[in-house]
Order: C-alpha cells, then structure tokens, then sequence
C-alpha cells in the first residue's frame, strides 16, 4: 500500500511527457486505434457470413489460429521486421487480438436470430440489406455488443506491451520501474491498466443498457 501511496502522491507523476495524464492519453490512443481497426475488419465480416451461412469454417479457423499466437511474441516479430519508427509494431499484434472476439460474436448474434424473424422480415418485402440492417443487427446487437466489450478490455490490457516497443502508454510505468526497481510505479501502473479496463467495462455495460432496445433484451431474458 505504502507504494501506491508513494507513486499517486509524488506530483511528478501527475505533469509532464511521463505523467500519469500524458501516458494514460497514448494507451487510450493506442486501445482506440486497435479496437476501431479490430471492428472496421471484423464486424462486416462477421455481419456477411452470419447473413449469408457462407464462410462458417473460416470463423473457426480464424479463432483457433489467433488462440495459438502469443500476443507478445508477434510484437517482437514485428518490430525486427517494420522497426519502432511507427506504431504498427503494436497496432498488428493488437489487432489480431481483438478481432475474434468481434467476429465471432457478431457472427453467433446474426446466425442466432429466430428464423421466424427472419421469414416475417422477407414476408414483408425487404430485401437482403435490408433484413440485416433493420432486423438482424437490432436483435443480435447484445451479442455484438458483447464481442467488442471483451476485446475492448483486452486490448486495454494488452496495450502494455507498447512499452516493449519504446512506445508509451501505461505500460511504460510497468516496463520502467522494473528496469530501475521502482517498485512503486510498477505497482501504480497495474493499478491504473486495471482502473481503466473497469472503466471501459463499465463504459460498454452502460452502452448496452441505451442501445439495446428493451423488446431484444426481455426476450433474451425469457430465453
């Protein structure tokens, strides 16, 4: 305790390139790069192939392939190939970790709609497009909600590995107090990746609650 007590309370870590404001600012900026990219890959493909029943095994395969590869060995990987002159050596890897997340549950959440649903929906006169965009996403949106919450506190602690590359972000605290056996800021840079990890868990629990229409969540409740 008396570390925590010794690294919030020292002001120097509260100004400055190396305060807890500026690092907390690029694990943000890190965390939102991967997520946006992780979502701008995942979430149309997810969305087609729970649409259309066409690329199943692919998911499969996705998944089972992003399980076996270590997060940090594949940053390594990419900073002997691309350097540390850019972030990409830490977007990749990052990426690669949030998107199955993402891509399976979008996936589950499209296929998963009540067939019944899906048949009024064409009874109706609407189109393929417009099935998934007025009936499909709207009911499967828990489940895709879901898939970017998990990789959202994934990535938020993953980011740490930034540190490795010479980049910034909370991990900075981590990787340099262990370097100098500043126990202090190590112990406070764990602190503040869990903080924020539950500040986003929360963020996407309130978002679920306003964006989920109450008719989709009672019928998951009933189920």
């Amino acid at each position: 305790m008396n570390w925590l007590t010794d690294f919030f309370g020292d002001p120097a870590h509260w100004s400055g390139p190396d305060g807890i404001p500026a690092r907390l600012l690029e694990h943000l900026a890190f965390s939102a790069a991967a997520l946006l990219l992780a979502a701008l890959i995942a979430l149309p493909l997810g969305l087609w192939i729970g649409h259309t029943g066409r690329g199943a095994y692919f998911i499969v395969a996705t998944v089972n392939v992003a399980r076996a590869i270590p997060t940090l060995g594949l940053l390594v990987l990419f900073v002997l190939l691309l350097g540390t002159t850019t972030v990409w050596p830490v977007l990749i890897p990052l990426v690669a970790l949030a998107a199955p997340p993402i891509l399976v549950n979008t996936y589950e959440g499209v296929r998963g709609v009540d067939p019944d649903l899906r048949d009024a929906a064409y009874g109706m006169g609407l189109r393929g497009g417009q099935v998934l965009g007025r009936v499909l996403v709207p009911v499967a949106l828990p489940l895709i909600l879901l898939g970017l919450r998990l990789s959202a506190v994934q990535v938020v602690a993953t980011t740490t590995v930034a540190a490795y590359a010479g980049l910034g972000g909370l991990g900075r605290f981590i990787i340099d107090g262990l370097a100098t056996k500043d126990y202090a800021s190590v112990a406070g840079g764990a602190v503040l990746v869990v903080l924020f990890a539950l500040a986003v868990q929360l963020l996407f629990t309130l978002a679920q609650r306003t964006a989920v229409s109450p008719g989709v969540s009672r019928r998951q409740r009933v189920r």
